[in-house]
């Protein structure tokens, strides 16, 4: 019982860390010192999506989903819950690389809203 609620915990941990990374930039506006936890956690996502890794929470949700004696799940968290709610497909990856473009994408328009309005409130 106690594996199976840290693999569900792990697998909304996972879930929050990808939502802060794709629009996590936004927080910037509020405390600017999430820039220097927000730049390296985009990164992070762009760079396991262009290389086609696993991001290491995967294998430890399996694992712990294995302890509690149920079956992991092959390929990346990805490909098992993000990906059949947005393609019916399964993950190839030139859509892996695309995602990771579209969150490179999204995070450059919020990281230049923020500039802009940085720089609007500055010359007031």
């Amino acid at each position: 019982m106690i594996y199976r609620m840290l693999a569900d915990l792990v697998v909304i941990l996972h879930h929050l860390f990808i939502i802060f990374a794709l629009i996590g930039g936004v927080l910037v506006r509020w405390r600017s010192y999430m820039l220097f936890i927000h730049i390296p956690a985009a990164l992070w996502v762009t760079v396991i999506s262009f290389k086609g890794w696993i991001c290491p929470l995967t294998p430890l949700e399996n694992q712990l989903r294995q302890a509690a004696g149920d079956e992991g799940y092959p390929g990346g968290f990805v490909e098992h819950y993000i990906i059949p709610i947005i393609y019916p497909v399964e993950l190839r990856f030139d859509v892996q690389v695309l995602l990771g473009l579209a969150a490179l994408g999204i995070n450059i328009v919020i990281y230049a809203l923020v500039y802009y309005r940085y720089k609007l409130n500055q010359g007031r």
